[in-house]
Formats: structure tokens, C-alpha cells, sequence
């Protein structure tokens, strides 16, 4: 199934996704018909320059979703919280699709809403996502911060294109399923979500707050979906270090703004970046997949596992061997 909209500040993705698989919405809830699958779509709107989509569904086929360009700028942020560990695709400027959260990990994406956009949703599998869309000068004056630093100067000011990820926090994890869990027929559970919502935005934020601060530079759908796919190419292999020059090659970009487009959009070097997935995969291996810390050492292309060990411990503050045994 094909869902196809132009993102502008007045559209509303739960009404016209309603006459897309021919339903009705009551009280802003919209039934997944039994011949599609089962779960809703809840919309939540705490104003008219901040509003709320949950996603909770089980389909019985794939669901693409397409989001076109408006072509008036940058006058609505959204946020996209994807909280479930199966992965799945995206792609902007209509490339092939890769994989936006890694096996363990869930994933939070900011952007503007003049990119493109296509993310595919698997059938068969929950499905759980958030989407906060919420105007610029409305998430300033939310902040209420006398100096912004360069990233979140350019989320809040209108005009700017941009695309970031993050990481999410296990803090966050735990606030995206409780709010999953809120009983909305209570008379206070508007204002519960208000809460809630805005202690998302500020884990979200102090992590961006926290990024070097540098110049933004403008990003185009053609820019987006080769960092997406250096991100897959960094990520695809985490026994071999990336190299620069190569990347810059697939990328078809100079090494110069390869490697700022990407701290840009990641907050991390490209190295960094390989080396904090290394890490998470070593977790990985060490707890869920039962490796000693040997295998799991050399897997991950170590020849000295001394410095495995050494890097492991740097990152999660315990030795492979004492995280495994936690």
C-alpha cells in the first residue's frame, strides 16, 4: 500500500490516510480495518502549532509512505520517533531505500518539511512511531533559551533545510511506551500527554544542544539520501574502518563536505560514529548473541583484544567481560 502527501503546515496525515484506506476518524482515533491488519493512529493537538501522531499497528502488506516537498520552506519541524527494533527503509530524492535504525537500536530523525521523503513499514511486524510536528518560532519560545547553539538555531529559524539523527536513550524508549499506554478517556490525559510529549522534546533537545557548534549548511534531497547511504556503507561492515577518500567516491562529494554534512546530520565524526557502532555491536554480541569476548573481539575486526577491551571499557565503563557477565 502506497500513501502519497505534500507536507505542508496545515496538512493532516490522519484524515487524509482515513479516506486513503476508507475509514472514519472518531475522536481523532482512526480503526485499522481487519482486512488491512490491526492496531490505530491516534492524533493528539496540544495547539495549533503543535500537534502529535502515535503509530501502533500490526498490516497485513507493506506501507509505503511517500512525503513530497511543499516548496514553502521550512515552516514545520518534524520530529519522527521510531521506537521498534525492526528495521526499516528510507530514502529521499526517490533512491533506493536503506536501513534507518540499526538492529538494536531505535532512531529519532529531525527535518524540515521541504525534503522528500519515502519510508517503507514491513508487514507482519508492530509497528510503533511518533511524529511531533511542531512549528519553529512555537519550539523557540518552548526552549526558552537565551543563546542556541548552531543546530538548534537552525531547527527553530523558518527557511532552513535540515536533517538530523539521533540516538534514543533508553529514558526515551520508556517515555514512548508509556505514553503509548496513557488511558485517553481520563479527564486529565491531555494534559498528562502535554507533559510527557514536552519531556520528550527535552531529552531530544539537550542531546542536540550538546552538539559542536558549527556552521549549517543547507541540505538538498540529493545530499540526504547520500548521507543515508554512507551511514549504510559506514554501518554494513563495522570490521573494516571506513576511509575517507572512498566514501567521498560513493558519495560522489568532496571529502571536505562529506565529512561536515555528516557531523552536521549525525553530530559525530565519521570515524566516531563507526567506532560508537563498533561499541554497540560488541554489546550486542556480548549479551544477545553469547559471544565470549574472543569472538566477539575478533568479529568486529580486533587483532588485540586489549585494546578491544580497552576501547569497550571507555565507552560502556565496564570491560567486555564484566558487561557480558551483568
Amino acid at each position: 500500500m502506497i500513501f502519497s502527501f505534500t507536507s505542508t503546515p496545515d496538512f493532516d496525515f490522519m484524515t487524509y490516510f482515513a479516506r486513503h484506506i476508507g475509514v472514519t476518524v472518531n475522536d481523532n482515533l482512526l480503526i485499522i480495518p481487519e482486512h488491512l491488519g490491526q492496531g490505530h493512529i491516534r492524533k493528539i493537538t496540544f495547539g495549533a502549532e503543535f500537534k502529535i501522531t502515535m503509530h501502533h499497528y500490526v498490516l497485513k502488506e507493506d506501507l509505503i509512505i511517500k512525503r513530497n516537498t511543499s516548496g514553502q520552506g521550512n515552516e514545520l519541524i518534524t520530529i519522527f520517533f521510531y521506537s521498534n527494533e525492526q528495521a526499516l527503509g528510507i530514502a529521499y530524492n526517490n533512491d533506493a531505500q536503506v536501513q534507518f535504525s540499526e538492529r538494536d537500536e531505535s532512531a529519532i530523525q529531525v527535518t524540515s518539511n521541504d525534503l522528500n521523503s519515502t519510508i517503507r513499514f514491513p508487514e507482519g511486524h508492530t509497528i510503533d512511531y511518533v511524529v511531533i510536528a511542531i512549528m519553529p518560532s512555537y519550539l523557540k519560545s518552548l526552549l526558552a533559551l537565551n543563546k542556541l547553539n548552531s543546530t538548534l538555531e537552525t531547527i527553530t529559524t523558518t527557511g532552513k533545510t535540515f536533517l538530523f539523527f539521533e540516538n534514543m536513550t533508553a529514558q526515551a524508549k520508556l517515555l514512548l511506551k508509556n505514553l503509548n499506554a496513557v488511558d485517553m478517556s481520563d479527564d486529565l490525559s491531555q494534559f498528562y500527554m502535554q507533559i510527557k510529549v514536552q519531556e520528550l522534546l527535552y531529552l531530544l533537545f539537550k542531546k542536540l544542544s550538546a552538539r559542536e557548534n558549527i556552521p549549517h549548511q543547507n541540505i538538498n534531497n540529493a545530499d540526504a539520501a547520500r548521507l543515508l547511504h554512507i551511514r549504510n556503507e559506514i554501518i554494513s561492515d563495522l570490521s573494516t574502518p571506513p576511509v575517507l577518500h572512498e566514501l567521498a567516491q560513493i558519495a560522489a562529494m568532496s571529502e571536505t563536505k562529506l565529512k561536515q554534512l555528516f557531523k552536521q546530520s549525525f553530530g559525530d565524526t565519521i570515524y566516531n560514529y563507526y567506532q560508537r557502532a563498533r561499541m554497540e555491536e560488541a554489546a550486542f554480541l556480548l549479551k544477545q548473541g553469547r559471544r565470549s569476548v574472543a569472538e566477539a573481539g575478533y568479529e568486529l575486526g580486533f587483532s588485540n583484544l586489549s585494546h578491544f577491551s580497552r576501547l569497550f571499557e571507555k565507552h560502556y565503563g565496564l570491560t567486555p567481560k564484566r558487561f557480558s557477565q551483568a
